[in-house]
């Protein structure tokens, strides 16, 4: 082993907006606060995730390949529908691309993600 993962960070316009979203998503805390950086994680020690401001930030095309996804977080829910319901409470849209057990969404900063159950 070289190393421990920190975090999947995601490049993006406004780090604590995007944090924000996260946060309330998966239900983690804020570890780190700075203008152009912000990470969440479930405890200090632990991997999480982190948003990186970028200029100029170019949003990714999903599905596409001109400026692509490059990365995504699944997270793992027990009811669709209700999850989708409160997604999209928080800023979310729905791309329509998905199956029976999973469905796929933008961030209010248009990166992908998906709510998966199984």
């Amino acid at each position: 082993m070289i190393g421990t993962w920190q975090a999947m960070v995601i490049d993006c316009e406004d780090p604590s907006a995007l944090a924000t979203f996260y946060e309330q998503l998966l239900g983690m805390i804020r570890l780190d606060d700075q203008p152009d950086w912000v990470s969440i994680g479930d405890a200090p020690d632990r991997p999480g995730l982190a948003f990186a401001a970028v200029t100029p930030y170019v949003a990714p095309a999903w599905p596409g390949h001109i400026s692509p996804a490059q990365a995504h977080v699944d997270v793992k829910v027990k009811d669709l529908d209700l999850a989708e319901e409160q997604v999209l409470a928080l800023g979310a849209t729905v791309t329509g691309e998905g199956s029976e057990t999973f469905r796929v969404y933008l961030d209010p900063q248009q990166h992908p993600f998906c709510l998966v159950s199984w």
